[in-house]
């Protein structure tokens, strides 16, 4: 099984994939073991000072005013994680929990928040023996970390409250520890809070949006091809020198891919046949800058996340000249602009996918195909409600796109008087993200039923490898109506799974 090995210096996106989606194993460095030790011994002696040290010996919050006395601090730490797990709603999913918590893991193994060796090796215990704490849709603003989130696994260090077991059985956490040989943590100053505090769900949560992403965008850069095809479209819209005239990157990219699925297409380029025309609509002719916006908008979330996973998250913090600082590294806001951005990019992606679906469907603008694609129009509706189903998706994808982040509730006695709501635009980017898939699959549908029914002409060699991919994966070709929701869900796992890209890809190469 793959390793991953946890230094001081953050981790890497395929990181988290690995351990969140792979269950890949964790150790920790001697770089961070030794940086552990050396933050701690900053802290025991703060902790040992008559002075009060926020987060050593104080409160937390809007209650940070009062000093802690020492025989009073370990029921402090215990305290704010019961207190904190306050989530409600139903379950998060598993790779976002182990996501939260190694990278959390990552931020204590950085030196900088004072937590004991001990503590983050356990941390890499738990996700070693597949344990996974039970966390809530609803707890975080975003702000001061994603503070529910955490407790809740922190409470599993602990040996309190419910987790998932390896078998997938949700039982009591002192259960599944001791199973495991683990021994719970008893907290010490600081490590309760340290603990909490930091941006982790919201980042685990973009970056495996932006590897969804990632080949969403190539699938329907496939799909806008496919489309092009079947409503017999001119690929010269694609030309790269047209593109160099408007150098996006994104969109350079993009025209690039569609052109590869394209070449050797006998469909493209008859606008001067029966029915001619001058320029195809916007959804076709366009789609290369619709997708490129999108795909230079990942760019600088990429951007974005890669800067956070090199981050220590923390308040305080430990420097490395014996400081314990305070500050606002903890606020959600770069995270939570660019979780915004993607939905909206997202949104339109799906959107411009849905109207070259509606084209191909619409007898009067398909340029010779049968109304709905039918088989015999009338009698049957064909892909008339697919249709429907995919305008829906797309609807819902558009409230989705509203911005989390424009948002702020004040909290903790105004004292947290303004907050990103980075997690909640981080969980509707995943709802946003599920739904474009089965957009696009709905695209996918109708583009290679389309193509289909031109006979006498031959798609591209990358379009008839789609088409005997999809068939195979049990996706049904034209014929009289039949019981719809199997072929879409199926045409949905074959997006899913990458087999849309891949089926491309045994005839083009690797797609931009």
């Amino acid at each position: 099984m793959h390793t991953v090995v946890v230094g001081t210096s953050g981790v890497t996106a395929s990181d988290v994939l690995a351990v969140a989606r792979d269950g890949a194993r964790i150790e920790l460095s001697d770089e961070a073991a030794q940086a552990l030790a050396a933050a701690r011994e900053i802290v025991d002696a703060l902790a040992a000072k008559p002075e009060p040290v926020y987060g050593v010996s104080t409160g937390f919050g809007a209650l940070a005013t009062r000093h802690i006395s020492p025989e009073l601090r370990a029921q402090l730490q215990r305290n704010i994680v019961r207190s904190h797990a306050a989530g409600m709603g139903p379950r998060v999913e598993r790779e976002v929990v182990r996501a939260l918590m190694f990278l959390r893991l990552k931020t204590v193994c950085s030196g900088h928040t004072g937590v004991r060796p001990e503590v983050a090796q356990t941390m890499a215990d738990i996700l070693n023996a597949g344990i996974t704490p039970v966390v809530h849709e609803y707890g975080s603003l975003g702000c001061s970390g994603d503070l529910a989130p955490l407790s809740h696994c922190a409470l599993t260090l602990m040996g309190e409250g419910d987790a998932e077991g390896p078998d997938g059985v949700v039982r009591p956490a002192g259960e599944l520890l001791a199973e495991a040989g683990i021994t719970p943590v008893e907290l010490r100053e600081k490590e309760g809070l340290a603990l909490l505090n930091g941006t982790d769900g919201m980042l685990g949560m973009l970056v495996m949006a932006l590897a969804d992403l990632d080949s969403l965008y190539k699938s329907a850069d496939i799909t806008a091809a496919l489309s092009m095809e079947a409503l017999l479209g001119t690929d010269k819209v694609l030309a790269p020198e047209l593109h160099a005239i408007r150098p996006h990157p994104g969109q350079g990219a993009s025209a690039a891919n569609m052109l590869a699925v394209l070449k050797g297409s006998q469909l493209t380029g008859h606008h001067q046949d029966d029915a001619p025309r001058v320029q195809d609509a916007y959804s076709v002719r366009c789609a290369p800058q619709v997708a490129g916006a999108g795909r230079d908008t990942m760019a600088h979330a990429r951007l974005v996340a890669d800067r956070e996973l090199a981050s220590a998250v923390d308040n305080p913090v430990v420097l490395p000249d014996g400081r314990v600082e305070s500050n606002g590294n903890f606020h959600g806001a770069p995270v939570a602009y660019v979780l915004d951005f993607l939905a909206i990019a997202a949104a339109d992606l799906g959107s411009i996918a849905e109207r070259r679906t509606d084209r191909l469907l619409d007898k009067n603008r398909s340029h010779g195909l049968p109304p709905f694609l039918a088989d015999d129009a009338g009698v049957d509706s064909g892909l008339m409600i697919a249709q429907y189903t995919q305008a829906a998706l797309v609807s819902e994808m558009k409230r989705l796109a509203v911005p989390a982040s424009a948002d702020s509730i004040p909290s903790s006695a105004m004292q947290e008087d303004h907050v990103s709501m980075g997690w909640s635009a981080a969980r509707k980017l995943r709802t946003a993200v599920d739904n474009l898939t089965r957009i696009i699959a709905v695209e996918l549908y109708a583009a290679t039923r389309g193509i289909e029914l031109r006979e006498g002409l031959t798609p591209a060699p990358a379009s008839q490898a789609v088409i005997e991919a999809v068939r195979a994966a049990g996706v049904q070709g034209p014929g009289p109506d039949r019981f719809l929701a199997p072929d879409l869900a199926a045409a949905d796992a074959f997006v899913r799974a990458g087999s849309l890209v891949a089926a491309v890809e045994t005839v083009t190469g690797p797609l931009a």
